[in-house]
């Protein structure tokens, strides 16, 4: 078997790409979707078709809501591929409003249940700021699965277990990046630090007994995901996938409970959460990063869509 195969045994392989035409070739699980990746596949001739349509069939909609259903669109083709869940992002400029990210989290399962999609099916997709953990921790009771991006933390991992969440994405690629820049040292196999977050996370879960599913994100290359095997979800791009299934070699498992890990259990309340966020200067950092780019990209394809109106 290759290394794609051989991971699946250990670990749940999920396709993050919004495009779905490349999703068959790797029989993922499930598929995640972010506003870059939308705006990335927009942009290809194959899928222009798609927002043309979308822009055509609601001529009096809002740009906002244009791209509700443009997300939505995408969320029911990908679902064509794949048997289990896609994972669809909340505009990351509702990031710092419970309020508004409950409503808009609301509305998109609702778009979804119309197109004939069971909830069941679906992850929303919401930042891992205190805000977005108390969305989804009310979404969550409505019904509504979500999963907590932008993680770079063992604080917001907790928060979001705390809260009921479904399903966290640590982002190892760009906690890597972090420290690779800060450092200058170019870290490899178990020493990533990204790496070390998730497995710091995967074993917090299991010494404590949470539910919420731990899916490794952000990968910059096979070794991180190999690093990983074990853990509950690996979200993987579609040309990292490929160099799996090109890849001979043996896989073993690195993630394993250890019901004696030496881990403290951590208290968290809003200030603990944001204070121990704000210690941390590589995730306060990539947060805030993080969502400054999903926002702009949230913006281009809006802009986008404008022009073609």
């Amino acid at each position: 078997m290759n290394q794609l195969e051989q991971l699946k045994q250990y670990t749940t392989v999920v396709a993050d790409t919004g495009d779905f035409q490349s999703i068959k070739a790797y029989a993922p699980q499930d598929a995640t979707t972010n506003p870059s990746l939308i705006l990335k596949a927009v942009q290809k001739p194959e899928y222009r078709p798609l927002l043309e349509k979308t822009i055509a069939d609601f001529p009096n909609a809002s740009t906002e809501e244009i791209v509700d259903r443009l997300l939505i669109a995408f969320g029911t083709e990908i679902l064509k591929f794949v048997p289990g869940r896609v994972s669809t992002e909340i505009d990351a400029a509702l990031s710092f409003d419970t309020e508004a990210t409950v409503a808009k989290g609301r509305e998109l399962i609702a778009l979804y249940e119309a197109a004939g999609i069971e909830r069941s099916r679906v992850l929303i997709k919401i930042a891992s700021t205190w805000e977005g953990i108390r969305a989804a921790e009310i979404l969550e009771k409505d019904g509504i699965r979500c999963n907590l991006t932008l993680l770079f933390s063992l604080c917001q991992a907790v928060a979001c277990a705390e809260a009921g969440v479904q399903l966290i994405s640590p982002f190892v690629g760009r906690i890597y990046d972090w420290y690779k820049k800060s450092t200058g040292t170019d870290y490899q196999g178990a020493d990533d630090p990204g790496v070390q977050s998730v497995k710091r996370i995967y074993q917090y879960y299991r010494k404590f007994g949470y539910k919420t599913e731990v899916m490794g994100a952000s990968f910059r290359n096979t070794s991180q995901i190999l690093e990983l095997a074990g853990c509950d979800l690996l979200t993987i791009s579609p040309d990292l996938l490929q160099k799996l299934a090109d890849t001979e070699g043996a896989v073993e498992r690195k993630l394993v409970a250890d019901a004696n890990a030496d881990i403290e259990k951590i208290a968290l309340d809003e200030k603990t959460f944001r204070f121990m966020l704000n210690e941390d200067a590589m995730a306060t950092e990539k947060l805030a990063e993080g969502i400054r780019a999903f926002c702009a990209d949230s913006g281009k394809l809006k802009k986008m869509i404008e022009e073609m109106r």
